[in-house]
């Protein structure tokens, strides 16, 4: 215990003496939850919007009103001639172009059909799909309330209400912050305990330390858990640091309990260390061992564990494909005690996955380690 506690000690000196490596653990979390928690967001707003309106009459204008008054859009410019709003679309200065025809009002009030032209730039699909969705809903919410007052008007037969209640569980204000902040805390844990733990073990083999401390009478498990040990707890200070910020920065409610939490955290532990002692069994410099993981780890468990893209979208396939992934599972249960404050009566099937990949690749990679050593 005694050779443990020294190694821990010699490696939080060297991380001391790294004028590099302080601003890493301690203010890049910080950094990157606030840039994240703004940016890592499937919310659109700000639509930008140019009109040619041929009708300019009272009703176009109403219906004009409505998309400027959802918040959604913003009217960048109106043109006289149809054919011009591809040019605003040709060099991003809009998203959306409606085209309101000749006689729009006069048609309306007799009842005629209208026919709206809405041009949206494709480049973006997701704005686009999103842009469009938000158009045709304010359109049809029009055209329902024309209709309902022209038919008061005239005395035609009573207009059925329908009156639907919407409940949104979980995350009320549907906000991106409350389901993409918890993300990154799963993402920060990774990182850091993975990249840095596989970094500072290279590190002794490419500076020459690590065969002079392994003739000592130091046994080769108590120098893995001696370089472990202190990414460990920067991996929790960091979590409890990015906690901070997502909920006095971003409002991100805590439901459930943040001892579960911690507790799962360090169940999570085991696959990243693994990850992390795995790399620095194939690398020989730690230029070698960060690429290494960056291209052939993090990007992988970042796209298919649903943290950038939603699982239910990738095919079906790719789908199998993230169950191997275990930081699926992690978001999943950083996700589920945030927002849904469940516990382990409802993610002990997330939490045995990662048990189960945490003791495997944890055992592979302590396994490879000797041997190589040897």
């Amino acid at each position: 215990m005694k050779r443990i506690r020294e190694l821990m000690i010699k490696e939080f000196l060297q991380i001391r003496r790294d004028r590099r490596m302080l601003p890493l653990i301690l203010i890049a979390p910080i950094l990157q939850t606030i840039l994240l928690g703004y940016a890592a967001t499937i919310d659109v707003n700000n639509i930008s919007l140019v009109v040619a309106n041929l009708d300019r009459g009272s009703m176009s204008r109403d219906f004009l009103q409505r998309f400027t008054n959802t918040g959604y859009f913003t009217i960048v410019d109106y043109v006289d001639d149809p054919n011009e709003i591809d040019r605003y679309l040709d060099r991003s200065e809009a998203s959306l172009g409606i085209v309101i025809p000749v006689e729009f009002s006069k048609n309306l009030s007799t009842g005629k059909p209208v026919q709206l032209q809405f041009l949206a730039d494709g480049a973006d699909a997701n704005t686009a799909n999103i842009s469009l969705n938000y158009a045709t809903q304010i359109s049809s919410g029009f055209a329902q309330t024309i209709l309902a007052q022209e038919l008061l008007r005239t005395g035609g037969a009573r207009i059925p209400r329908v009156k639907a209640e919407t409940r949104v569980w979980f995350n009320p204000d549907l906000r991106s912050a409350n389901y993409m902040v918890p993300g990154v805390i799963a993402l920060i844990l990774f990182i850091i305990t993975a990249a840095f733990s596989s970094a500072a073990i290279v590190k002794e083999r490419e500076i020459g330390t690590l065969e002079q401390i392994l003739v000592t009478p130091i046994k080769r498990y108590e120098f893995i858990i001696g370089k472990l040990l202190p990414y460990v707890i920067i991996g929790f200070l960091d979590v409890l640091l990015v906690m901070g910020v997502g909920k006095n920065w971003f409002g991100v409610p805590l439901n459930g309990s943040p001892f579960l939490l911690l507790g799962l955290c360090a169940l999570f532990l085991l696959t990243t260390l693994g990850l992390g002692l795995f790399v620095s069994t194939i690398s020989h410099t730690q230029q070698q061992a960060l690429m290494t993981m960056q291209f052939f780890i993090m990007f992988p468990f970042m796209f298919l564990s649903g943290f950038t893209f939603p699982i239910e979208n990738m095919p079906p396939v790719i789908q199998a494909l993230t169950y191997l992934i275990p930081l699926r599972y992690f978001l999943e249960i950083v996700r589920g005690i945030f927002l849904k404050g469940v516990g382990m009566e409802t993610l002990w099937p997330q939490a045995l996955a990662l048990f189960v990949f945490g003791i495997a690749i944890l055992s592979l990679s302590v396994s490879r380690f000797q041997k190589k050593l040897g």
